[in-house]
């Protein structure tokens, strides 16, 4: 048994009943459930349609997001997550950039690692060899007046963990950023790059190991292991190209606003939802958030 979700954006919440019980009709589903009024509906399936993805683009218009999947545990036990343009608006790299002031030279390398026209780790290492000399100080600025949480961010860390799931936040960013965000958001614990410093200043250099594509999918397999889970009971979600491992390898991984390369392998895409979404995919209606 399949379960189709429709999610449109929280901030009009403009679902249409019609078009939920048109789509239904169609495709010989069950009765529609409303998981939030005007914004998100499901309704049950016995297998995935042949026209699953001409229906998904046609309601992309429509600023409809579809997900199809089965429906025997989907409710997961741990939340795996990016932290830039994941958990937080922002790449962090890009904000300390501006301050540095070589902002568009660094999220120009940004934009094309994220696509996986670059490879991560090099391009990291380039991009944090701009930062030398700034000062350390300057990172407590920019959490302070340029980063801001990814609606819903809240809710679906606290709703999960409500329901006994444990929340890992695993970013190719830095600590000094994954820290804080953690903190915040109530994450159980956090895993990113370290920025190296000196007298006060950034030396321009990160500390090794890289954290990358490769350390999103160990740390998936290493919590997993430690708490005698499976990569089947865990919900990831991510944006960018070092997140492809880690979303194939989870029970359901989720393309949240992510860049067109990752879209294209994923088959859970949330682009007009928030973070919410995730919560909706698991058959959370919006009572039983916790907020």
């Amino acid at each position: 048994m399949q379960v189709v979700t429709l999610i449109t954006t929280p901030t009009e919440r403009n679902l249409d009943a019609a078009l939920v019980d048109n789509l239904r009709n169609a495709w010989g589903g069950g009765d529609a459930h409303w998981l939030a009024i005007d914004e998100a509906a499901e309704f049950a399936i016995p297998s995935v349609p042949d026209n699953r993805w001409e229906v998904w683009a046609d309601l992309q218009n429509a600023c409809v997001d579809l997900v199809i999947q089965p429906h025997e545990g989907r409710r997961k036990k741990m939340l795996l997550a990016d932290m830039d343009s994941t958990m937080i608006r922002q790449e962090c790299i890009d904000e300390l950039a501006a301050e540095a002031g070589v902002g568009p030279r660094v999220a120009d390398i940004t934009a094309r690692a994220m696509n996986g026209a670059l490879d991560f780790e090099e391009a990291l290492i380039e991009r944090v060899g701009l930062l030398k000399d700034l000062p350390v100080g300057m990172i407590d600025q920019v959490l302070d007046e340029r980063i801001t949480h990814m609606p819903g961010g809240y809710e679906l860390v606290q709703t999960m963990k409500a329901h006994g799931a444990y929340a890992a936040l695993v970013s190719g960013g830095f600590t000094a950023f994954t820290s804080r965000v953690a903190s915040t958001l109530g994450f159980d614990e956090n895993r990113a790059n370290t920025l190296l410093s000196e007298n006060g200043k950034l030396t321009g250099d990160v500390g090794r190991p890289i954290l990358g594509k490769a350390a999103k999918v160990e740390a998936l397999q290493d919590i997993t292991s430690r708490l005698g889970l499976k990569a089947a009971d865990v919900l990831a979600v991510g944006d960018g190209a070092n997140d492809l491992g880690m979303l194939k390898l989870a029970g359901t991984g989720v393309a949240l606003h992510a860049k067109p390369t990752v879209q294209a392998e994923c088959d859970i895409r949330i682009n007009h939802g928030d973070l919410t979404a995730l919560l909706f995919l698991q058959g959370y209606g919006r009572d039983e958030f916790v907020t």
